[in-house]
């Protein structure tokens, strides 16, 4: 018997398909395998709305610093005094590197916003002239897991396989 995937809730192995909850699929009775995209949820609507809103302040100060350069640079043209320019702008570099690493927790948030995903996404099964609802998930990463995980266990036991 080969194990495919497992986690908490889940386990495909080469000969059955468990999920919690469901009885065992066996393999060899599935004859088709899809997936379905269904409403979102309260959850991914408000992930989604998140990965905007952090997107939106991420992208705040550097639209601020742009601004403060092109204001700085035209004051100092009026005025000559590109020496102070010169001067805030190395204060302001110096500072924004000093602060660089703080954004790590803001893209890591941003990067497994995109890894958890924001749709609902179903497995379905076929097997035993019934089609199953096996798994309904927000989490693309792990549904991606288990949807290849159940394919090549079913490939396993096809006639060409």
């Amino acid at each position: 018997m080969t194990l495919y995937y497992r986690d908490d809730t889940v386990r495909v192995t080469s000969d059955t398909i468990h999920v919690n909850g469901l009885a065992p699929v066996p393999v060899a009775e599935v004859s088709y395998v899809w997936h379905a995209r269904a409403r979102g949820t309260a959850r991914t609507r408000g992930r989604l709305l998140g990965r905007g809103a952090l997107i939106f302040l991420l992208s705040i100060p550097p639209l601020v610093a742009m601004i403060c350069v092109l204001a700085l640079a035209y004051s100092a043209q009026d005025r000559g005094e590109w020496k102070l320019a010169a001067l805030v702008l190395a204060v302001c570099v110096v500072g924004a590197l000093a602060l660089y690493p703080f954004l790590e927790l803001p893209l890591y948030w941003l990067d497994r916003s995109y890894e958890r995903g924001v749709r609902v996404q179903e497995l379905w099964v076929q097997y035993a002239g019934h089609e199953v609802l096996l798994l309904r998930t927000s989490d693309a990463l792990r549904f991606g897991q288990i949807y290849r995980a159940v394919q090549r266990a079913i490939e396993q036991h096809s006639p060409e396989g």
